[in-house]
């Protein structure tokens, strides 16, 4: 034993694991439910009502960095929380892009492009979660933050349309290195954990 470490003392309890109900889980249940009542608003029709749903839409996003804030400094981290925020974040922008474009104001194929890789390497994820838990990493970070600027951009009404394209032209090409990042991830993930069995 290294000198002046204390030894363990027998019969102390290791240290609580953070429960699955916390402020961090709620928070992200909540961007969940916020979800419908985005898109109920965003149909509904005047500026008012379009300003409302970008309201809801921005509550529920930043929610997204205050999970994840609180997640970290109160230890509250969890394999659930891992896994639910993503999902989470997928099913907001998600609903968005697909209103954006029932409506006729974003192209399908963007929508598309994003949905297919966000539902890929969310399924890929739970097909990889006996070899491991993927987080998120910066670049995903990065990618959501796009996502959701270049999305809020489109919501809103006004002449901001060279804002929206150059967004969201961003938005998509971080998207689709990332997901490709991811699955190199999980590939090496389950390699590794093949060799290791």
């Amino acid at each position: 034993m290294i000198a002046g470490t204390p030894e363990p003392v027998a019969g102390t309890p290791d240290p609580p694991q953070a429960g699955l109900w916390n402020i961090a889980n709620a928070l992200t249940l909540l961007r969940i439910a916020l979800v419908p009542f985005f898109v109920w608003l965003f149909f509904l029709d005047g500026t008012g009502w379009r300003l409302a749903a970008f309201a809801v839409f921005a509550v529920a996003s930043i929610t997204d960095k205050i999970d994840g804030d609180i997640a970290r400094a109160r230890g509250l981290v969890t394999d659930f929380g891992k896994i639910a925020d993503p999902i989470a974040d997928k099913a907001l922008t998600g609903a968005a892009l697909i209103s954006l474009s029932v409506m006729g104001e974003l192209w399908w194929w963007v929508t598309a492009a994003i949905l297919v890789r966000e539902i890929g390497i969310t399924g890929m994820r739970f097909v990889v979660i006996r070899h491991g838990v993927i987080p998120a990493s910066k670049g995903g970070k990065l990618k959501t933050t796009l996502q959701v600027f270049a999305i809020g951009f489109y919501i809103l009404p006004g002449p901001l349309d060279y804002l929206r394209w150059a967004t969201m032209a961003a938005a998509l090409i971080v998207t689709v290195v990332t997901g490709v990042d991811y699955v190199v991830q999980a590939w090496r993930m389950r390699r590794t954990s093949g060799g290791a069995s």
